[in-house]
This record gives C-alpha cells, structure tokens and sequence, in this order.
C-alpha cells in the first residue's frame, strides 16, 4: 500500500478499512512534555514535527472572570480554575424545572464561534485530520448545576434530566451541522460516564434517561456523513453495549487503570467499532522506564492491530506529569512495529 496522509489514514481506521500504518495522536498534550521533546513549538507545528496523525479543535466559547476568580462559560457553568488543561466544574443556572423553562443555551449559529475551525480546515485539511471537540448526553447535563443536586433530581425529577439531555443533543447538532459547512469530517465526544468502579450512575438510569438521547445524537452526527469518536473514561462494562449500539465508530481509551481490557473489547466489539487506546497515562508514561513503556505500547499494538481499526494513544491524554522520553518512546514505537507492509 502507498503511503497514506494523515487524514487518510485516520479516516480509513474508523471506518476499519485497510492502512499502511497504525495512527496515533492526542486529544491533549502538555506544554511542559511538549516543549521538553520540541522547545518552542507551537502544538500544531508539534505535531507536524513527531508526525501525529490528527488536530483536535474545538469551537470557539467566551468565558466570563467572575469576581471569586471562577469562570463562567457561555453554557452557564461556573468552574474553578484547576491550573491544568480543564477547569473543574462547581456550579450552574439550573435547580428546577422552572430554572430548565428559563434556561437559554449557547447560540449555535454565531459565525464566531467556528473560527477556529475555519483557521484549522485553511491550514490542515488534507493533511492532517481535523477533529472537533463536541459533546453528547451527560456532561453538558451533569456540569449545568452542583453534581449532588444533578445526581438527585435524577433520582427524583427525572424528566427535568431529560430535557437537558434533549438541551444538549440539539445544540450539539446544530453545531455540528455548522463545523460541517466548513469541512469537519470527524468529531470526538468527551462526555465521561464512569468511574474506576463503574458508571456514575445505574444502567437502569442510563437506558431510561441518556440511551434515547445518545441515540439521536449519535444518529444525527452520522446523518450529516460525520465519523464519531466516544470518549469516556472508567470502568464502561456495565453500559457498554448502549454505547456501542448507539452508533459511534469509535471507543476511547479503554481504560486501563479503571481495569478495562483491550484484548476483550477488541475480541467482542472489534468487528463493530474502532478502538482508540490505551497505554497507561497515570503510571507507565508518568512513572516507568523507557523500556517499560515501549513494551507496554508494543503489547497494546499486538492487541489493537489485528483487523485494523486501532488507533494508538495514550489512556487518556499527555498530561504534565507525563514523562517526555516514555512519550517519545511510545511515538517512536508505534511508528517502527504499528505497520502494516
């Protein structure tokens, strides 16, 4: 086979088709590990200088610096400033029923908030593969007030959920449907559902409140040609079948340290799906030798590449505990033993 672009080879893997090499990219890397390995390069010259396969994107927000310094998003999240890549989410507009009545989402149609993708699609459409950040069911949902009350009204007002959940599915498709007319192929849902113990809430919960909406979403993204990567972190076994019925191409990052394992789920689900994973960002790559590490990513090739649709990565993403020798070591050997001729 011919030497494949990145965009190819990306798309090619999720749709389990045949490549020339097993692709691998992030949706995070550190500055800190980044510029140890490149100093001084931008992410995006980064990753045309160790050859990641995809740019992940997202739409454009304005966030509000509220006077306890918390931040407050477009959606209404407030959230704490972590000092790391994501801020934590603490609070929201939402109560009741009659806070969800009241309740106005981002505007999916102002042109500003595709311009990032604008810039992404005029500088690496066609070389590398441009993925864009959305959301599903559950984050959107869980983060628009406290957990603790997120977690009762589920119990005890479930349609208020519900609503939300129908919140999040429209806006996401109408932004997607948006970042389409700007050639966005592929996008990556980054609602988690679980813990390291198991999901955040009952399948029981799940089927009757999320599955319906996941669904419609996943559905919808297809209907508009879009290729869907699902992320979630945690022990998924008691959901997974939703998940992977819901229509996602998709499964990121099989977890291993929530003892999610890869040769199972490549086993029963790899003639359905792609899978995205998984050596283990919270201890090979932060804690182990080099050694260690390209015998971990070694393992993680012999499993995910049978068949094809693997795509190698990190179990989460490159956070700045991370090692840059294990990164590098991990880059460098998927590109000598993830090929295919």
């Amino acid at each position: 086979m011919k030497e494949l672009t990145s965009e190819e080879r990306i798309l090619r893997t999720l749709k389990r088709e045949d490549v020339d090499r097993v692709p691998t990219f992030e949706w995070f890397i550190d500055k800190k590990v980044m510029h140890a390995i490149h100093p001084g390069l931008s992410l995006e010259e980064f990753c045309y200088r160790v050859d990641l396969d995809a740019i992940c994107v997202d739409c454009d927000y304005k966030n509000e610096r509220l006077e306890d310094g918390n931040i407050r998003d477009e959606w209404g999240m407030i959230k704490q400033d972590s000092g790391q890549a994501h801020a934590f989410p603490v609070d929201g507009p939402i109560r009741t029923m009659k806070d969800v009545e009241q309740y106005t989402p981002p505007n999916p149609y102002k042109p500003e908030r595709y311009r990032s993708i604008e810039r992404a699609v005029e500088q690496h459409a066609g070389k590398k593969a441009l993925i864009l950040h959305l959301n599903d069911v559950f984050s959107i949902p869980s983060r628009l007030m406290p957990f603790e009350y997120f977690m009762m009204l589920l119990i005890d007002e479930p349609e208020t959920i519900k609503v939300l959940v129908d919140i999040s599915v429209d806006v996401n498709l109408k932004m997607a449907e948006e970042a389409v007319k700007r050639g966005i192929r592929i996008i990556y849902t980054g609602d988690d559902y679980a813990y390291k113990s198991g999901p955040m809430i009952s399948p029981v919960q799940f089927r009757d409140v999320f599955y319906p909406g996941l669904k419609r979403v996943m559905q919808g993204y297809k209907d508009l040609g879009l290729l869907v990567l699902k992320h979630t972190d945690g022990n998924i076994m008691p959901i997974i079948d939703m998940i992977v019925d819901s229509g996602i191409d998709c499964l990121d990052p099989i977890d291993p340290i929530a003892g999610m394992d890869l040769a199972y789920i490549k086993k029963n689900y790899g003639n359905r799906i792609a899978l995205k994973g998984n050596v283990d960002c919270a201890h090979t790559l932060t804690f182990k030798s080099v050694e260690e590490t390209t015998e971990e990513t070694k393992r993680c090739l012999a499993i995910g590449m049978e068949g094809g649709g693997f795509i190698l990565s990190s179990s989460n993403s490159i956070h700045s505990g991370v090692k840059p020798e294990n990164y590098t070591a991990m880059l460098n050997t998927v590109k000598e033993y993830g090929r295919y001729v």
